[in-house]
This record gives C-alpha cells, sequence and structure tokens, in this order.
C-alpha cells in the first residue's frame, strides 16, 4: 500500500455551466489549483487527459454527471484521484472517491471552508469516529503485507474496536485493543513473520536494512537466497525490508543491481571510509584486503539504519554473498492527520 499523500499534490478544476465556471475560477485562485475547461473537447476527453497527472479533481457539475465521465477511468483507490463534486453555489462539496487515500474527505472539508458550504463525507470511519485504517497505516509508514485492510475495516467499523497485536513501541488508537499473542489477533502490525492465524491483516514497517558483500560476478538470484534465507532463518519478514546498503566498488555488480530491481529496493552505495568509520565491529582481513574496507555488510547496514538503527542479524557468510540485517527505529503513533476544519454533512 503506497501511495501519494492525502490532500497534497495537484488539483484540477472543471466546470460545466456559466455559473459553475465562475465558482471554479475562484476556488482556482484560492486553492491553488489548475483551471480546465471542457468545452474544447467534451468534460469526458478533460477528464480522461487530466486523471494520471493530478491528485485531486474538483467537479463543478451534477453528481450523476461527474459519476459518468469518471466510471471509464477507475483503476485502484490507492491510484485514482481524490475527486469532489460541487454544486454550482458551493453549498455542498461531496466527496465523491478517494476519500481517504486520495484525499478528496480533507480537499471537500477545505473547499467548504472557501465556500462557506458544507463538507459530505460518507465513509464509515469519519461518520462514526472510528480510526480510518489506511490513513492511520500510512501515516505510521506501515504497509499491507497480507491479508485485506478493507475487512480489517468493516470490522472495526461494525464492531467498535479491533483487536490488534504489535511487538512495536508506541501508542495505538483508542478503538484498538491491543492483544498480547498474534494468534488471537484480527491486525497484527510486526515486521517479524507470523502464522496468518484469525488475522484479518497485517501490516509491517519497512525498517530493515540488508547490507551485502558480494563477489565479483555472482547471481542476482543467489543474493536472493542468501538474503531469503538470512531473513526467515530470523523469523524476519521479507516484505520489512526497505533498502539495500553495500560497498562503491560494487555499484555496477549486475546480481545486486538485479536482485534490488526485481524487489523495489533502492541501493546505498558507500566509499571504504564511511564503513570504517561506523565503531564496533570487527575487522574482516579478507574484506580489508580486498576492498580496502574493514567491512561491508554489518556498517553498510547499520549505515543505512541511520542513528540509533541496531544490528539485529550479524554477518552471515555464505558462499559468494555474505549479508547482515539491521533495523531503524520505529514508534507508532496513535494519533494521525485525518481531519481539516470546516463545518461537514455526514450521511449514512
Amino acid at each position: 500500500m503506497s501511495v501519494a499523500p492525502a490532500g497534497g499534490g495537484k488539483i484540477a478544476v472543471v466546470a460545466l455551466t456559466a455559473g459553475g465556471r465562475g465558482l471554479a475560477a475562484r476556488l482556482a485562485a484560492a486553492l491553488p489549483a489548475e483551471l480546465i475547461d471542457p468545452r474544447p473537447s467534451g468534460v469526458m476527453a478533460a477528464l480522461a487527459l487530466a486523471w494520471p497527472r493530478v491528485d485531486g479533481l474538483v467537479l463543478i457539475m451534477a453528481c450523476g454527471v461527474a459519476v459518468r465521465a469518471i466510471a471509464p477511468l477507475l483503476r485502484d483507490k490507492r491510484l485514482d484521484p481524490g475527486v469532489v463534486v460541487l454544486d454550482e453555489a458551493g453549498r455542498f462539496c461531496v466527496s465523491l472517491l478517494a476519500g481517504h487515500l486520495g484525499g478528496a474527505n480533507d480537499l471537500a472539508r477545505r473547499l467548504a471552508g472557501l465556500t462557506g458550504g458544507q463538507a459530505v463525507i460518507t465513509t464509515a470511519s469519519d461518520t462514526l469516529g472510528r480510526t480510518a485504517l489506511d490513513l492511520w497505516a500510512r501515516h505510521n509508514a506501515l504497509f499491507l503485507a497480507q491479508g485485506s485492510l478493507t475487512a480489517a475495516s468493516a470490522r472495526l467499523v461494525n464492531r467498535g474496536e479491533l483487536k490488534v497485536f504489535t511487538d512495536l513501541p508506541g501508542e495505538l488508537p483508542e478503538d484498538f485493543r491491543a492483544v498480547a499473542e498474534a494468534e488471537g489477533a484480527e491486525l497484527v502490525i510486526s515486521n517479524r513473520r507470523r502464522e496468518p492465524g484469525a488475522a484479518l491483516a497485517r501490516l509491517t514497517p519497512r525498517n530493515l536494512t540488508l547490507g551485502i558483500g558480494c563477489n565479483r560476478g555472482v547471481s542476482g538470484q543467489r543474493i536472493e537466497e542468501v538474503a531469503l534465507a538470512a531473513c526467515e532463518e530470523n523469523g524476519l519478514d521479507f516484505q520489512a525490508v526497505g533498502g539495500l546498503g553495500s560497498i562503491d566498488i560494487k555499484r555496477e555488480e549486475p546480481g545486486l543491481l538485479y536482485f534490488a530491481a526485481r524487489h523495489g529496493l533502492e541501493i546505498t552505495f558507500y566509499q571504504a571510509g564511511a564503513l570504517n568509520s561506523v565503531p564496533g565491529l570487527a575487522p574482516s582481513p579478507a574484506a580489508l584486503a580486498a576492498t580496502g574496507a574493514q567491512g561491508v555488510a554489518e556498517p553498510a547496514a547499520l549505515l543505512l539504519a541511520g542513528k540509533d538503527g541496531q544490528l539485529i542479524v550479524r554477518k552471515n557468510k555464505c558462499k559468494d554473498v555474505t549479508i547482515a540485517i539491521a533495523a531503524r527505529p520505529v514508534r507508532l503513533a496513535a494519533n494521525y492527520p485525518w481531519s481539516a476544519p470546516g463545518p461537514a454533512a455526514t450521511s449514512t
């Protein structure tokens, strides 16, 4: 679950009528936003061009017209822009699509503040005062590793609480009921491998960093084997890996680049001097002779983990590959910026 920040990014305003165009011009100037005139090509063609390049759409037109115009463009709630529909007078600002992840709820509230109207929010978590799991997860940099957040959200909305297990420090929202074991949880939050059990969803922070040293010409498949085995043997979820570190002389190593690209991971390359600056690690004469660094895997993992990062798996030397794993510090926050000031009308 990786999406653009709610309520941010580029916004476009589109209106159909003369009265609507007047309101559109005022809103575009105040937001600020791009003003799109659909008359040359028609509203459906104009929206099709705008859809992939904006984060929010303000449509001043009837809801029925808006629904028919955007229907062919819908892809995924994690990717679609937030859509808010307004009447010509700006009395009602209806969050129509992507209320949470696309930021339409916040945009509707913002527009209502500008027009003096009402924001119409229909997402159940907002109307009932429950935690919006998708927004809370994003605010805490948590990613869906398994299951369905939709199912977990439905359980939270219908019952008013959710049984949550986490082994991460920090605070949980009031409608999360902490349980002591992952086995009985409906939502599990951890960077460790967990059996599915009764959990509806499992979230993980991508706070693990892999430090990798390798021989010249090693295949990407071999690096992958060693990395997956290191995580499995230490009870860690590979999906919690957020980056790779190595020495700069491996910048063009095909196998390392292949492994990173295959898993969508960024590689940070360090000079030998930076690797040698990490204190408290046992030097490797072989690494020093070959690279000029007293070690690669452990210091690279720690440098990537940043201040207060901890080495949780010491270097594991296998044929052609050496790997170590560190963890960035994580602390969960109960509160998240899910709403903005302004009057709101809620609908069931």
